[in-house]
C-alpha cells in the first residue's frame, strides 16, 4: 500500500492567501478557488470587483485540473487544435487556462483555479499560490 500526501487546512489557507496577495499586486479582480484530488470545492473565495461568473468558472478550472492531473489549458489547447469532442467530455467544464494541478511526488493532491482576468494571468494567480507550499 502506497502513502499519499493531503492537503491540510493550513496548506489551503496559505495557498489562498498567496494566490490572493498576487491578484491584490496586480490589481486583479478574481475568485480563486482550491479543490481536493477528487474536485470536491475546499475553498472558495471571490474578492471585491470579480464578475460573479467567475465564482463558477473557478471552481470549474480547478475541478478540471484535478481530475485531469494537469493545466486546464491543455484541454483548451486540444479544443483550440480541432479535438472538439473534448467539449463533450463528462465532469470537465472548465475548458480553459487557469487551472493548475497541485502535484507532489508524481500526485496530484488537488489544484487551484482562477477566473477574472486573462487566462495566462489567472494561471500566474494559481501558481502563485501553490508556490506558497513549497511545491
Amino acid at each position: 500500500m502506497q502513502t499519499k500526501s493531503i492537503l491540510q487546512l493550513a496548506d489551503i489557507k496559505a495557498i489562498a492567501a498567496a494566490a490572493e496577495a498576487e491578484a491584490l499586486k496586480n490589481n486583479w479582480a478574481v475568485s480563486i478557488s482550491i479543490v481536493d484530488d477528487g474536485g470536491h470545492l475546499l475553498w472558495l473565495q471571490r474578492l471585491d470587483g470579480a464578475a460573479p461568473i467567475s465564482s463558477q468558472i473557478a471552481p470549474a478550472k480547478a475541478r478540471t485540473s484535478a481530475l485531469g492531473r494537469r493545466e486546464s489549458r491543455i484541454y483548451e489547447e486540444m479544443i483550440n487544435g480541432g479535438r472538439v469532442s473534448f467539449l463533450s467530455a463528462p465532469g470537465l467544464d472548465g475548458l480553459l487556462e487557469g487551472g493548475v494541478p497541485i502535484m507532489k511526488d508524481g500526485q496530484c493532491l488537488g489544484a487551484v483555479g482562477v477566473s477574472g482576468v486573462k487566462s495566462v494571468e489567472d494561471a500566474q494567480i494559481a501558481r502563485a499560490g501553490i508556490a506558497a507550499i513549497g511545491l
